[in-house]
């Protein structure tokens, strides 16, 4: 059996001062070769530059995470496709360990997640997201999802709304399979729940999702979550 291709997507806007230590770590993979892709959102901070010299392609969308990924992974050539923030880090061995997934049969799945910070409690809050992942067989794009190409097509890539994107996308991909639920954990940054507060970040986060599956508008929800999205 060929081993499956793999291409990393990474959504940017304004992330060049954090995105290039992200980049940096993922050049062990691309010299394994392993492609990745950054997309740029309209960054004015010189982020798409800065990628340039640490991606094999960088490109750009309009503003969305879920557009811009769709984006990259228009760009991208691998079999399977990993969709990575910006602001998130992958265990060493990563690209094997969806290769083995992929060849144990799943179209899709996640790692867990470690939140990376200086306040207390972070640990609590990650052991919770993947706890309720694997519960409820939905993903978030913390947790890095991947996806081979054929299931992405056959789904229509990410919906084209400003929040959200990755819950929808998972409960779409859940009606067709459970998600390979990955033990090995990548790290991600805490800074959202440093900027605002442990628990008011966990009250906000519950009560848009509420909202969402009660049926709010995902653009009303950006801008109460103080993302302001481009309109449709």
């Amino acid at each position: 059996m060929n081993t499956p291709a793999l291409s990393i997507i990474i959504p940017v806007l304004n992330e060049a001062t954090g995105l290039v230590p992200v980049l940096e770590r993922l050049q062990g993979f691309r010299r394994q070769g392993t492609e990745v892709i950054v997309v740029d959102g309209g960054s004015t901070d010189g982020t798409a530059e800065r990628a340039r010299a640490l991606a094999d392609g960088v490109t750009s969308s309009r503003r969305g995470r879920g557009r811009q990924m769709n984006a990259g992974a228009a760009l991208a050539t691998g079999d399977v496709l990993l969709f990575l923030h910006a602001d998130t880090l992958l265990p060493s061995a990563a690209p094997s360990l969806i290769v083995a997934a992929i060849d144990d049969g799943a179209c899709w799945g996640r790692f867990d997640v470690r939140i990376e910070g200086s306040i207390r409690g972070l640990g609590l809050v990650a052991f919770m997201m993947n706890w309720r992942s694997r519960l409820t067989g939905i993903a978030t794009g913390d947790q890095a999802i991947f996806v081979t190409r054929e299931a992405f097509q056959r789904h229509g890539g990410f919906p084209a709304i400003p929040l959200m994107e990755d819950i929808v996308f998972s409960g779409w991909m859940r009606e067709e399979a459970r998600p390979a639920c990955l033990k090995a954990k990548v790290t991600t940054s805490g800074r959202r729940w440093e900027k605002h507060g442990l628990l008011r970040t966990i009250l906000t986060m519950w009560w848009l999702r509420l909202r969402f599956f009660l049926g709010a508008s995902p653009t009303d929800l950006a801008r109460a979550y103080g993302y302001i999205p481009h309109e449709t």
